[in-house]
């Protein structure tokens, strides 16, 4: 038996009832899983699976949909604790999270930049990374069946990025790319495709040296130790269906030159995926839409897809995919 938690998100958006409706649609088709929803008991409806409960967590201030409340910062936090400790101790063999507003809980006092550098915090991890996972709404044979994005930086602002590459850090990523698409995703022997940073890849170093200085060296020294890798590619031709035919995964420089191709082309069908954890997480690809929360309107679409992901890696890393 499967078992995932689903940390439910800011409780006042979108997150507690698209939690909910997954849940029971996924069980419905996965008998051999058991979710444990964690939050406020109050957020749910009553659920008429039995491989399904909630793991009472309070709020610690009324909830009003759509209306953001600082005082339940602690809170989400709280969700994501049990989540990351059930996992670690094996209790859970994967986590799913829906999503939180990162700008209410640093105004709780609380410093967060995101769900990813809270996890590797937590589970002592100097460096994961955040990759997107999706199949894409446009139909053609020109397109593979799952696209995939990493992030060699995450949320840091654009005149931060360049400051923040090195040779290192490219290395590790990729390593960090490398096994989990290995012992999570059961590609063998990945192929990365990786970007250059500036227009053009910096064309020979006329528009910048990052190419030059950082990621090419970063390329080389990698293929030395066995890694399939084709780069630097300029970003504006990188999402070519030629490149996305043959890469098993494409590796960005910053959040908006790999996400904005990648929600164009997978719009309500995207996964995040923390990559080098000691445990599996996984995340729709979307906010807390506080205008749609407290209407049962919000699509389930990239939350179900998030738990069937979280269900794949488990059983490919404990080796019962299939089963």
């Amino acid at each position: 038996m499967i078992r995932l938690a689903l940390t439910t998100g800011e409780p006042a958006g979108i997150g507690p009832e698209i939690s909910l409706k997954a849940a029971e649609i996924f069980l419905q088709k996965n008998l051999d899983v058991q979710i444990s929803l964690i939050g406020d008991e109050a957020l749910f409806a009553k659920s008429f699976h039995d491989r399904l409960t909630v793991v009472h967590t309070p709020v610690q201030a009324k909830v009003v949909s759509g209306q953001l409340n600082s005082a339940n910062a602690g809170y989400v936090l709280s969700t994501l604790d049990l989540a990351i400790d059930g996992c670690l101790s094996g209790h859970y063999q994967a986590m799913v999270t829906a999503p939180v507003q990162k700008s209410v809980i640093s105004e709780s006092g609380i410093k967060f930049s995101g769900h990813t550098e809270y996890l590797a915090e937590k589970c002592g991890v100097p460096l994961v990374v955040m990759m997107l996972c999706g199949k894409p709404v446009f139909k053609s044979d020109l397109l593979p069946d799952m696209l995939r994005v990493a992030l060699a930086t995450t949320h840091i602002p654009l005149q931060d990025i360049s400051k923040n590459l090195s040779v290192d850090l490219l290395q590790k990523t990729i390593e960090i790319i490398g096994e989990d698409l290995k012992n999570r995703f059961d590609i063998k022997q990945p192929t990365i495709y990786v970007s250059g940073l500036n227009p053009h890849a910096g064309e020979s170093g006329h528009m910048g040296r990052e190419e030059i200085d950082i990621i090419i060296p970063a390329i080389k020294l990698m293929q030395q130790k066995g890694y399939s890798l084709v780069g630097p590619l300029a970003g504006d031709t990188m999402f070519s269906p030629n490149h996305l035919q043959k890469a098993d995964v494409i590796l960005a420089m910053y959040h908006d030159q790999g996400l904005a191709p990648f929600k164009f082309a997978t719009f309500g069908e995207g996964v995040n995926v923390t990559l080098g954890l000691p445990i599996i997480r996984t995340s729709v690809d979307h906010g807390t839409a506080l205008n749609l929360a407290g209407k049962n309107i919000a699509d389930v679409t990239s939350m179900l897809a998030a738990l069937e992901m979280a269900n794949l890696m488990a059983r490919n890393q404990s080796g019962t995919s299939g089963s």
